[in-house]
């Protein structure tokens, strides 16, 4: 039994792995575009991943070493850490699932405002607009000639009336130093807009980020249960040693 008990907790320890190594994936590979986002929605989920992946890890030393030394304190400690794991991944499953069905209105709603405010004067909105536009071949929130709108284009143009460019270079079918001028013709740049592309991009991570948490946490009610069950049996050998 003691054997069995070490191998779950032994798996515990690499669901906490996988939920790490999940996280760090969405943060570092899907985050890139977070700053164009109107919520911290996304990023609170991610965090919570991360969060739950580190106390899975945490939990599962606790529950390997109560279950080694038959220690009732430990396994109270353990099930009460899965309660916390439990909650958490709930927590996240729900606001991913919930954000996923307003992603669609918030950018709407941000993305256009957030582009032609924010576009070179932003270091970090303008360099995550110039990723997203180079990485899904769109330009502008819905099409590029939003940018005509754009308070950097406006500025532009007011300083330099011969000035030829209508949008960011990264725009381009074919990215390269002022390759977005009007000279080379609207051929030349993405026809598609960047709303539909960012919308499905983070989507697809809310779904993942939905899916896992809402998923396992079923599987720590069984661990709860389990470790109340050592509780239990740890606590009758306890009493039998005293007969």
């Amino acid at each position: 039994m003691a054997v069995y008990w070490l191998q779950t907790f032994s798996r515990a320890k690499l669901t906490g792995l996988a939920f790490l190594a999940l996280g760090l994936y969405i943060k570092f590979q899907k985050h890139t575009y977070i700053s164009l986002l109107g919520s911290s929605t996304f990023p609170l989920s991610t965090y919570l991943l991360l969060g739950t992946g580190a106390f899975i890890i945490l939990s599962g030393i606790i529950g390997c070493t109560g279950t080694c030394i038959e220690n009732r304190c430990f396994m109270v400690m353990y099930a009460l850490f899965l309660l916390i794991i439990f909650l958490t991944e709930a927590i996240s499953g729900v606001l991913a699932y919930m954000y996923e069905g307003t992603i669609k209105e918030e950018l709407s709603r941000n993305l256009n405002s957030t582009m032609m405010n924010n576009y070179h004067y932003d270091a970090v909105i303008t360099k995550a607009i110039d990723d997203m536009q180079k990485e899904f071949e769109c330009c502008g929130a819905t099409e590029y000639e939003n940018w005509e709108r754009s308070k950097w284009i406006q500025e532009m143009i007011t300083e330099d009336p011969s000035k030829k460019n209508r949008v960011p270079d990264s725009c381009c079918l074919t990215v390269s130093t002022n390759c977005s001028t009007f000279g080379n013709g609207p051929s030349n740049i993405n026809p598609e807009g960047c709303t539909k592309a960012l919308e499905k991009n983070t989507k697809d991570s809310l779904i993942l980020i939905g899916g896992i948490g809402l998923g396992l946490c079923c599987i720590q009610l069984l661990g709860i249960i389990f470790s109340c069950c050592l509780v239990r049996k740890f606590r009758g050998r306890k009493a039998s040693s005293y007969l």
